[in-house]
């Protein structure tokens, strides 16, 4: 006879504390099988055997495992499609219900529809919590019901509606007798699934408070220590939103707007799906791109000729993170100086990026090229020169990632400014006031 149980699903949520669809697994009072899905539909999309993200996420699922072994439980893991991974854990044990929480990428919410409707067929019950959003899906809305496409409505209307509801913890831990007690199951190695396990040093999942206390005088410099690198433990799930909001509430408002922004491009993304391949604003998609593919060979390579982009990329590509005012200065310089199509390095970024979030990348990407859901007007260009002597005034970044620079191994640039600005500028305005030609 099968053991009678109750499963919560890991994916963006890699941690026992403070999660809310564990709890409600818990709070059944079946025992609890905790499992994870090295999901191969994802897996072999990925062309780097050393991609950084496998090896964050699986670090923290050892750590999850070890603390699974050590309540007398264990982490159960497949590598396989989620449909087959169902399929085996339902000859395994005699599932009661299904606990997960809510992701909001249209691959997700696929995927989670296709298993509610196999267990649906096994009269297994198929449960979506809220987990790394304050607010999500319809929570945020105007007063006619729609869905704010401004930040700064959202933001209020965020603000307005938090109150300590929305922040409180999931007791998990006076659950956790609740877990099933069970031999402790081996991890399958990252080379059994052809990758390999860099050792690269993550940032901490306990947030800097001085950090954050400075955060608004500190975040937009890059040679600087100044900001709290919490991304990538938000996109996996390795840290609880609720419990970062708290402190940025107490600490620093500007840190909010920015836990705030990731809301609002969840949220679009989940009321508009489309932002994925086509532009928010449609008739941007009527832009003529250049997508001069050696210039965008030389932006990847960091080799552009212009030394604030360069260093951006150079950090990107050695260390799988970019700081944040260089993520816009060189999605600008690619979109808008050298009108290559935001796609192409959106795409880019997803394969380099430690933090990679489709909403956010996304986001981030259609605002630098004018295309998003964006009050500002599409004429506003980053000087890259005015941005280094802002933001670098001392050259101690671009010194550090770009060494040559101003010998003569440093590239010349691909073309000036004010050059580009004219380019860019006048390939824009063709698009918008073309309303006769269709959009691509």
């Amino acid at each position: 006879m099968l053991p009678r149980v109750n499963v919560c699903w890991l994916r963006r949520d890699l941690r026992l504390h403070d999660q809310a669809a564990l709890y409600h697994a818990l709070c059944k009072g079946i025992p609890v099988v905790v499992i994870f899905i090295f999901d191969r539909n994802i897996l072999d999309a990925l062309d780097d055997p050393y991609d950084r993200r496998l090896s964050f996420i699986y670090t923290y699922l050892e750590k999850i495992h070890q603390q699974l072994i050590a309540l007398g439980s264990s982490l159960i893991t497949f590598h396989s499609t989620p449909l087959e991974a169902f399929r085996h854990l339902l000859q395994m044990f005699d599932v009661q219900e299904v606990f997960t929480n809510r992701d909001y990428e249209p691959y997700a919410r696929d995927r989670d529809q296709q298993i509610a409707l196999f267990l649906q067929e096994k009269g297994i019950a198929f449960h979506e919590y809220k987990d790394q959003v304050i607010f999500d899906t319809d929570e945020i809305l105007k007063p006619d019901g729609s869905p704010y496409t401004v930040y700064t409505p959202y933001s209020k209307q965020w603000k307005q509606k938090l109150d300590s509801f929305y922040m409180r913890s999931y007791p998990t831990e006076k659950y956790f007798g609740n877990l099933l007690q069970m031999p402790a199951q081996p991890l399958p190695s990252l080379e059994s699934m052809g990758f390999y396990r860099i050792q690269a040093s993550f940032p901490s999942p306990e947030p800097d408070e001085q950090i954050i206390r400075h955060y608004h005088q500190w975040r937009d410099f890059p040679a600087k220590n100044g900001t709290t690198k919490m991304s990538v433990h938000l996109r996996f799930g390795t840290i609880s939103i609720r419990e970062l909001v708290k402190k940025a509430l107490a600490l620093n408002e500007k840190y909010l707007n920015e836990l705030i922004w990731r809301e609002f491009y969840q949220m679009i993304l989940w009321h508009f799906p489309h932002v994925v391949r086509q532009s928010f604003k449609p008739e941007y998609d009527r832009i003529e791109w250049l997508n001069d593919e050696q210039a965008f060979q030389r932006w990847c390579e960091g080799r552009t000729g212009c030394p604030i982009v360069d260093a951006g990329m150079r950090q990107l590509n050695a260390t799988g993170y970019m700081h944040n005012r260089l993520r816009m200065i060189t999605a600008s310089y690619l979109t808008k100086d050298l009108l290559i199509d935001w796609r192409w390095g959106e795409a880019y970024f997803a394969k380099k990026l430690l933090d990679y979030d489709l909403a956010s990348n996304n986001g981030g990407w259609q605002w630098s090229a004018g295309c998003g859901c964006d009050a500002a007007p599409y004429f506003r260009l980053f000087n890259p020169e005015l941005q280094t002597q802002r933001f670098d005034p001392h050259l101690a970044f671009i010194r550090q990632w770009v060494p040559e620079y101003g010998s003569p191994e440093y590239p010349a640039p691909i073309i000036s400014h004010q050059q580009a600005r004219k380019r860019c500028l006048e390939a824009y305005s063709r698009a918008l006031q073309d309303k006769m030609k269709p959009v691509r």
